[in-house]
């Protein structure tokens, strides 16, 4: 996916408290460690997002998900398995995650991410990501590299040098979550 050099970068990058511009599963996002506290409030600080609205969280598997949420249920993880578009699931409670990286109430979004590049880039980084809409909140979310601000461009550390010439537009994630049932909730389908 990436050559050595930019993927060492990169790595680099989010060990030292750093912001990338990466492609993710949905759309371009920018992200960082989603354990590093400092790394967080850079990501608010440049989308102007107020901190009372968390981001989402990436991992590459369902073993690392369970690193940071308290507890997978037997339907989320059955749902994870077989699901074909990005899911994002809203769980209860994170853990090992910096505390501005999850809602107040403890609540957390995480998807598990199904596209190869990003998958390859958390496993080799061994931790979760925050990934965001690539837009200063309130502006409408790019549909691809060329939509992206130069404030967005600028105010990050490292922009991954793949897939910038793609004009696809992936469809947004579908969100779920488990009601106090038991039930699946579909958030967005």
């Amino acid at each position: 996916m990436l050559d050595v050099d930019s993927q060492d970068k990169l790595l680099n990058v989010l060990a030292e408290s750093g912001l990338i511009l990466f492609p993710t599963d949905t759309i371009w996002g920018i992200g960082c460690d989603a354990t590093d506290e400092a790394a967080v409030d850079k990501i608010f600080e440049l989308k102007r997002r107020p901190k009372d609205k968390p981001f989402v969280i990436i991992v590459n598997s369902v073993s690392m998900l369970k690193d940071y949420v308290d507890q997978v249920h037997p339907k989320i993880e059955t749902l994870l398995e077989y699901h074909t578009r990005p899911l994002t699931v809203i769980y209860n409670k994170a853990v090992n995650l910096a505390p501005n990286a999850h809602s107040s109430d403890g609540s957390v979004g995480i998807r598990v991410v199904l596209d190869p590049f990003c998958s390859e880039m958390i496993g080799k980084y061994g931790k979760p990501l925050v990934a965001t809409s690539a837009n200063i909140s309130g502006q409408p979310f790019p549909k691809n590299f060329g939509e992206i601000s130069s404030d967005v461009i600028e105010g990050v550390d490292y922009v991954a040098k793949v897939k910038q010439r793609d004009k696809n537009l992936n469809e947004p994630s579908v969100i779920v979550k488990l009601d106090k049932d038991g039930e699946l909730v579909f958030i967005r389908s």
